[in-house]
């Protein structure tokens, strides 16, 4: 949910819920900070290095939820800022060292010092809309509660009104709801300025997001080389164990004809019949080699195109919905076609599926591509199911990878590359 004009008074109520909703966090983020300000003086006696690993990844875990939160219930994305984890020694040497790590990463006392604040500063902008809220109801019900306050002994001020008579009362009655009513509009505003003073603590700052980026830049380099490196060995066993061989072959085969052609000319005839149809059979390797390196009809048509002959051609039954305004980047196009290539190949021998949807579109300066099918779901990305791989072919491009995929289906795959329109489209969509 998004602050601003449109929002109804439902959702003005689910924010101001939602706000107090906030507050459980808050105090097992106070103890998390106690507890570890308690333990990093121990360390020195050895007892701060086992228990301090503890607290750190439960006071991170508490800080993703937080995140995670922010992101469905304002829009607001807080990316994690923590470094990736090395490789630990065994026993109590790797202790330490994850220890070290942990304390080493700035990432670390930002949740500290938010698990701190938010106590403060968040408790304020969580709770403010329910205290106008229940600020106002308290005037409603002046006019039946202001005798019993008086005689229990209440100055009987309420807000800026001393309410001590039954006219008096009633004019806060009005100044209850004035109260109602500006508690439910600022709710949205007050969750939203929570999420954004959370992302202020819990994201990464400037330099730590060049450390991630140029990371993220060295490993997808890395994947694209050895993706290219990969490739071009799939190539070479190919053209060696297919086309090659069968052009060797026809060599022979063509020698022998030429030498039976005097005295066998029917061997001969056989012989030139046989490499005619091997020449056939090493032509389509060769083109099936081709349209495996780019695809023709992705190359002529567009990716539009390319995802709905790839829909043709699945045996399961595939539904393709395209709305790109124009053509993209070769490389993105490509990245995409054999993403959607492989996700199709994915529901055919794992799923057990029978419908595939594919949905492709361009919006905002990224490339939209989700299929989703009605197998029996359970994929993950770290079973072997050629799901991971396009994660690193897309990553390569800046490009992300989300898979939602309950058991007993459905699942969705939706991937999504930051690109440019290259030129307009050329093909119907």
């Amino acid at each position: 949910m998004s602050a601003g004009a449109g929002v109804g008074i439902r959702d003005r109520g689910i924010a101001a819920l939602r706000g107090l909703a906030l507050v459980p966090t808050m105090v097992p983020a106070l103890a998390l900070f106690c507890l570890t300000v308690t333990f990093l003086p121990l360390m020195v006696i050895g007892i701060g290095v086992l228990v301090l690993p503890v607290l750190i990844t439960a006071t991170r875990g508490l800080a993703d939820f937080s995140r995670r939160r922010a992101e469905a219930w304002t829009g607001v994305h807080i990316a994690r800022p923590y470094r990736p984890a090395p490789k630990f020694d065994r026993g109590i040497p790797g202790v330490v060292q994850r220890t070290r790590w942990m304390l080493g990463d700035p990432a670390t006392w930002r949740d500290l010092l938010w698990s701190l604040a938010d106590l403060a500063v968040g408790l304020a902008l969580a709770i403010l809309p329910l205290g106008f809220i229940a600020q106002g109801v308290f005037g409603l019900l002046q006019p039946f509660l202001w005798e019993t306050l008086i005689d229990a002994g209440d100055s009987g001020w309420y807000t800026f009104l001393k309410v001590d008579s039954a006219g008096m009362a009633v004019l806060a009655v009005p100044l209850g709801l004035a109260y109602i009513v500006f508690g439910f509009f600022i709710a949205p505003y007050m969750l939203r300025a929570h999420a954004l003073f959370t992302r202020s603590l819990l994201a990464p700052t400037r330099k730590a997001e060049m450390e991630l980026r140029v990371r993220h830049l060295t490993d997808t380099r890395s994947e694209a080389v050895d993706a290219s490196a990969a490739e071009l060995r799939r190539i070479e066993r190919d053209l060696h164990d297919g086309a090659q061989a069968r052009l060797v072959a026809m060599g022979m085969n063509l020698g022998a004809a030429e030498a039976l052609l005097e005295t066998n000319p029917e061997a001969a005839r056989a012989l030139l019949t046989e490499t005619r149809e091997a020449s056939a059979k090493a032509l389509n390797e060769l083109r099936d080699l081709v349209r495996g390196i780019h695809p023709p009809v992705l190359a002529d048509r567009g990716l539009g195109d390319a995802v709905r002959a790839l829909g043709l051609e699945s045996p399961l039954h595939v539904e393709v919905s395209v709305d790109l305004p124009g053509r993209l980047e070769a490389p993105v196009e490509s990245a995409g076609y054999f993403a959607v290539n492989e996700v199709l190949t994915n529901a055919a021998k794992h799923a057990q599926a029978r419908n595939v949807w594919v949905d492709v579109r361009y919006r905002a300066g990224r490339l939209r591509i989700e299929v989703t099918d009605d197998g029996r779901g359970g994929a993950a990305l770290d079973k072997g199911t050629g799901l991971r791989g396009i994660e690193r072919r897309l990553g390569t491009f800046d490009g992300t990878l989300a898979l939602d995929s309950p058991r007993g289906g459905p699942t969705t795959v939706t991937m999504e590359l930051p690109c440019v329109l290259s030129s307009p489209k050329t093909s119907p969509s």
